[in-house]
């Protein structure tokens, strides 16, 4: 499914109605180049599922956790990392495979990690289009 967003609300919008759908036990998988909104989308996700509180990405701290909403909200950013092996540091697999929902930021970093049945979420700028323009591809998720 491609989505297409001109401007951050929208893309918020995108996030949003997809964390609405979302079930436990899912990762959500979201890749681009820096400054395409990767944080927007993250924000509504969580509110999507009921998280008022202030998202930030996690960039420095690897996983922030959320348990306001209606499932908890596990936001990974691994930017930074300097191997898949600091993954298992945090005990990445208690919240893959654990009761809430993960969004991975950069998670092609990570990739060798992330369960086949993951949903992948890629946003991309196109300038031609405008400067607030983006294209938002998910592919994959869970199979019923």
């Amino acid at each position: 499914m491609i989505y297409e967003s001109w401007s951050e609300q929208e893309t918020f919008e995108i996030g949003k109605k997809m964390a609405e759908n979302a079930v436990s036990g899912q990762i959500y998988c979201l890749d681009g180049d820096l400054g395409v909104g990767k944080t927007v989308f993250s924000k509504g996700f969580a509110w999507g599922l009921g998280i008022t509180e202030p998202v930030t990405s996690p960039t420095f701290t690897l996983v922030n956790e959320y348990e306001e909403g209606r499932l908890p909200l596990y936001h990974f950013d691994v930017y930074r990392i300097g191997c898949p092996d600091e993954m298992e540091e945090i005990g990445y697999e208690e919240y893959f495979f654990g009761n809430g929902v993960c969004l991975v930021e950069w998670s092609e970093l990570i990739a060798e990690l992330i369960p086949p049945e993951a949903y992948r979420i890629t946003i991309r700028k196109n300038l031609e289009k405008g400067l607030d323009y983006r294209e938002i591809i998910v592919e994959g998720g869970a199979r019923a």
